[in-house]
């Protein structure tokens, strides 16, 4: 259950482009299939982006639906007031406005609360996009009595040989695209890269304005893109543990069925951890769970690591028996045992976050610093073919670790 190549930032960022290129190169065969079928492709985008966005309410993303309602409301005016051509009434006015507000609305989408589905929070986002429609219509209805369509001659020039949109909107629309893909390389969010996406399949239709049927093959896997990262993110999200950010127990009670033959798992608890959290607190409880959960992830020799519950810990090793993974345990216990962690005074601390930031490095050294260790119980296949009775005989060897002193590493032989 660890972090997979699709969930890479890398992945989610060249995934989108790699995915238009491919598309590009068959848009040939894709014009020819939706012509015979255009009822059925006219009407996909709808479809799909409608299921997104009853997915993502139903998983509590909030501003995932933001998402899909702006592309909604984006196909709707596509398919409705710009279906002339291009130099035909104010259509390429149109299209500009609409290459011009939608990048914003996704923009919009990261001022709202990400916690959950907020029920005003997306009335609030639905008015936003109520306003831009309001503000198109009177630009359009005053452009020409206005005598703005001379003045934005000079401005909305077009490139032919790049886009019949206006040259500032392409370079505008790459933009937004750069930023988008940015934050997907440091943060690889869902919702980063799900605005990422959608802004790269809806420059491609704008850009590629003249291309036939372009609006609806791109909002199409713009749907198909969002359900996928919709879905992907409730996954994570039930098999990963939320405080220290490792796969959770029910991670590893579904990768014990895929185990093999020779395995070893090793348990690991963090010792007088119950004294350590009524001294201290349960902040600074929660912070061991973190760093040790940080310490342990670092393990060599291809472990895999989750949170068992509590102050419990397990580490497997696949395709090793105990003795090859004895190296690798004592230099985890080490890495838990030998860092110190500097304890914050809560009764100093400001409210105010720019002021403790500021504290910060000004008054670590009269902070007190604490330390932990943790206990090991090792078993391996050969004690238990069952990972479940393996892990039994784990826990037996860690009661043995407890009782020899803690801070050490136990093993049940076969």
């Amino acid at each position: 259950m660890a972090s997979s190549l699709m969930t890479s930032p890398g992945f989610r960022f060249a995934f989108p482009i790699i995915l238009m290129g491919a598309i590009g190169l068959g848009m040939d065969h894709i014009v020819q299939m939706t012509q015979s079928n255009w009822g059925i492709a006219a009407n996909m985008p709808y479809i799909l982006l409608g299921c997104a966005l009853v997915l993502c309410y139903s998983f509590k993303q909030g501003r995932e639906s933001m998402v899909c309602i702006a592309m909604l409301f984006a196909y709707f005016v596509i398919q409705n007031r710009l279906q002339t051509p291009l130099q035909t009434g104010t259509t390429l006015l149109e299209l500009t406005i609409l290459a011009t507000l939608l990048p914003v609305s996704f923009l919009a989408v990261f001022l709202f609360n990400k916690e959950g589905f907020d029920s005003k929070a997306t009335l609030t986002y639905v008015a936003l996009l109520l306003m831009f429609i309001f503000w198109s219509y009177v630009t359009l209805t005053y452009y020409v009595v206005g005598g703005f369509d001379e003045w934005t001659d000079s401005i909305l020039f077009i490139v032919p040989a790049v886009s019949k949109l206006p040259l500032v909107l392409v370079l505008y629309c790459i933009g937004i695209v750069c930023f988008l893909g940015i934050l997907v390389l440091k943060k690889n969010k869902i919702i980063h890269a799900m605005t990422y996406s959608a802004m790269v399949l809806a420059s491609a239709t704008f850009i590629f304005f003249d291309v036939q049927y372009i609006s609806s093959t791109m909002f199409t896997l713009t749907g198909l893109l969002i359900i996928v990262y919709s879905t992907s993110a409730s996954h994570q999200l039930a098999f990963t543990d939320s405080l220290t950010l490792i796969p959770s127990r029910r991670a590893l009670d579904l990768d014990l069925k895929h185990m093999g033959r020779k395995f070893t798992i090793a348990m690991l608890d963090i010792d007088h951890f119950k004294k350590f959290n009524d001294t201290y607190g349960h902040d600074t409880g929660d912070d061991v769970l973190r760093m040790v959960a940080a310490r342990i992830m670092k393990t060599q020799g291809g472990a895999k690591v989750y949170r068992f519950g509590g102050e419990e810990f397990t580490i497997v090793f696949k395709g090793k028996y105990s003795e090859e993974c004895e190296e690798y345990l004592e230099e985890t216990r080490e890495a838990i045992a030998q860092y110190e962690m500097t304890l914050r005074d809560q009764d100093s601390r400001p409210d105010d976050n720019k002021q403790g930031k500021k504290q910060r490095g000004t008054a670590s050294s009269k902070n007190k610093t604490v330390s932990v260790t943790a206990s090991f119980g090792v078993a391996d296949s050969r004690s238990a073919r069952n990972p479940l009775e393996t892990i039994k005989f784990a826990d037996d060897a860690l009661y043995k670790a407890k009782k020899a002193g803690r801070n050490c590493v136990k093993f049940s032989r076969a």
